[in-house]
């Protein structure tokens, strides 16, 4: 812990707003690729130049293996920077790793013919590998910035959250627009056709990397201080004279209880949600009326209106928890009603699909209804969670349960992607077996993600005697 007493701004220190703005640069970088992916592989005119010309099927099943890759090399990324490298160094080489990740992808097929696969797989290892390092170690130093008593701290993490939507807000709106402003139009039998520049947004997802990765370089000696140089392990043994291992307490056991029940739980949430970078963007680009006035809205767009919505409610939601007082819901009352509203959210996607019996396109305010759910519910899960799964772990294994729960994220990322492949394919289905399948996979997880939290509100409050907690909320 460093001295940050001539360092404040906002009243929190500057190294928080350095971090803001490391982790906004990489998650709009992130989810500028998130937005494309998808849509690029099932692009129909790989031949000119657009997208690789995969089957929906094939490409949800990607994206649910990319996903899943995502959260589990957390896990390595977080020992080599206690154990080896230091949450500082392991940053730099993540944002690196990931900036060369997003330029293999941008490379354009004409340079590569040929060989566009090769680069296509590597990017996605370099990303994988990259957000590997990154993603464990930049809360951390949030954490760092500040002694375990000091009341600022749950400011901070709302702040530095706040940053992570600002650039997931920006990264659906920005490609978006790249992607067809630098698209070029082809005419073909007739008939002319836009050719979307795919590398052109990935390109854009590199340049946000490098922001990220340059602000590091510049300004983390002069605002961070030493904090992240160590690694933690070495500097706990140094401090360390002896290490004491005691055996788990009954409490400690049934804590652990109460996360690996509430982690399968955040399986069947998160396999529902991540439904939005992949069925739900094919749903957007096939089965969508997506005209606003004059202009047709490309897909990437909606893939912003959760991290909108988030930061719209998010202060509200903290608000409303703070109101409630004694009468705050507790940690799984919480968790069941995230997952009822998933539900609804899935209720106004089957009531979309019912509307395109007729052979129209759904309105797209339905699939804005539905975001919104999906984010409130969002709210209900995710930082409560995380927040849990800190408080209820044993202080000397608090990093291995909170790379335990990333693996219940990781899990759900690749059942979502197996469900989302449920689909079909273009190839070997019609328009309207691809639309009676969209509808049964909505259906069915609306009735799963009700049924869910119905069981998990008759199990909250055995799990809370488990968790031996005053303050279990």
């Amino acid at each position: 812990m460093y001295n940050n007493k001539t360092t404040d701004w906002l009243g929190h220190p500057k190294g928080l707003f350095l971090l803001f703005s490391t982790e906004m640069w990489e998650r709009f970088s992130y989810y500028a690729m998130r937005a494309l992916l998808v849509l690029y592989l099932v692009d129909q005119s790989h031949s000119r130049g657009g997208g690789l010309g995969w089957d929906q099927a094939s490409a949800l099943q990607l994206y649910g293996t990319f996903t899943m890759l995502i959260y589990v090399t957390p896990l390595f990324g977080g020992w080599l920077a206690d154990n080896i490298l230091g949450q500082r160094r392991a940053i730099m080489l993540g944002s690196l790793l990931m900036a060369l990740g997003q330029f293999s992808l941008a490379l354009p097929h004409h340079w590569i013919a040929g060989s566009e696969l090769y680069s296509f797989y590597a990017g996605l290892s370099l990303l994988v590998l990259g957000n590997g390092l990154f993603k464990p170690n930049i809360c951390t130093m949030v954490g760092e910035l500040y002694q375990s008593d000091d009341p600022r701290r749950d400011g901070a993490f709302t702040i530095f959250y706040l940053g992570i939507n600002s650039g997931m807000f920006l990264a659906g709106i920005a490609v978006g627009t790249v992607i067809e402003q630098f698209g070029f139009s082809q005419t073909a039998d007739g008939t002319t056709q836009l050719i979307r520049n795919y590398q052109a947004g990935f390109l854009l997802a590199g340049i946000g990397m490098l922001l990220a990765l340059l602000l590091q370089i510049t300004l983390a000696q002069r605002l961070l201080g030493d904090i992240g140089v160590e690694p933690t392990a070495k500097r706990e043994r140094r401090r360390s004279k002896c290490e004491n291992k005691t055996p788990l307490t009954q409490q400690e056991i049934n804590r652990f209880k109460v996360v690996l029940i509430m982690g399968l739980f955040t399986v069947i949430f998160w396999a529902g949600f991540e439904q939005a970078g992949g069925l739900l963007n094919i749903y957007a680009e096939r089965f969508t009326d997506r005209t606003l006035g004059s202009v047709e809205l490309n897909p990437a767009y909606f893939q912003s209106l959760n991290p909108f919505f988030i930061m719209v409610f998010a202060p509200l939601i903290a608000l409303l928890w703070l109101r409630l007082g004694d009468k705050e819901p507790n940690t799984p009352v919480k968790f069941a009603l995230g997952l009822l509203l998933l539900s609804i959210g899935f209720l106004l996607m089957v009531a979309a699909t019912l509307q395109q019996q007729d052979g129209s396109k759904a309105n797209m305010l339905w699939l804005v209804a539905a975001y919104l759910f999906f984010t409130l519910g969002e709210l209900c899960v995710s930082p409560i969670g995380l927040a849990m799964v800190t408080r209820l772990s044993p202080v000397r294994m608090v990093s291995l349960l909170m790379g335990a729960w990333y693996l219940f994220m990781a899990l759900a990322n690749k059942v979502a992607g197996i469900i989302g492949a449920m689909v079909g394919t273009t190839d070997t289905d019609s328009e309207q077996a691809m639309l009676a399948n969209t509808l049964a996979i909505f259906g069915g997880l609306a009735l799963t993600a009700m049924c869910c939290a119905l069981l998990l509100f008759l199990l909250a409050d055995k799990l809370v005697l488990w968790m031996h907690d005053s303050k279990a909320r």
